[in-house]
């Protein structure tokens, strides 16, 4: 993929399912088998979305949740369009930890568009989990950010409508948009001097 029009960070604690999500987005599976391994510094993965009849590639930062690499893991956040940043809502520990993330997104991308993720929905719904989060601070909390959203990566559900609603809050974007249309302008000048290079006709 030559260019990504929109990057999104993700953001959040260890085990709190970061990776999954990412996961079941771009490759649509989920395996429960895998297992848990720790993110190093970030991984990348890319997908192209169609919003409005346009076609635009994103690009996916999954940070690290370990403190140990957190000093690794803020270079990521420069540039970023979006982040999600994910808790589990059956540890309050992860939920007391969301805040510190925020605050680490700011200092490097203040205008950054900021969406909650509560993930595990799954193990809630079966009751293998108990709420340890309350609906209520997690909705007064998130009334000052671009969405909240509760998602399972392994059964799907609200991950799609999650990325979607970035992809569609970036493309109303008028400042996002007309940074995008620039940087597709230059893309297309570099391209259309290597082609005048290796020309020899």
């Amino acid at each position: 993929m030559s260019r990504c029009d929109f990057k999104i960070v993700l953001l959040g604690s260890e085990h709190v399912g970061k990776t999954s999500l990412v996961i079941r987005f771009v490759n649509c599976r989920f395996n429960a088998s895998t297992p848990y391994q720790n993110t190093i510094g970030a991984a990348f993965c890319a997908k192209a979305m169609c919003v409005n009849g346009k076609t635009f590639n994103i690009g996916i930062w999954d940070t690290a949740g370990s403190e140990r690499y957190e000093a690794m893991t803020r270079m990521y956040y420069r540039g970023a369009h979006a982040a999600i940043i994910c808790y589990d809502p059956a540890s309050l520990p992860s939920w007391a930890r969301l805040r510190h993330w925020l605050q680490e997104l700011r200092t490097v991308e203040e205008d950054c568009k900021v969406y909650l993720c509560g993930t595990k929905k799954d193990l809630m719904d079966s009751g293998a989990a108990a709420r340890d989060v309350p609906e209520d601070i997690v909705g007064t909390y998130s009334q000052g950010l671009h969405g909240h959203y509760l998602t399972s990566s392994k059964t799907g559900e609200n991950v799609d409508e999650l990325f979607q609603k970035i992809v569609e809050d970036c493309a109303a974007d008028i400042k996002v948009m007309k940074n995008i249309e620039e940087q597709r302008v230059q893309l297309q000048k570099e391209e259309d001097e290597k082609r005048k290079v290796y020309c020899y006709c």
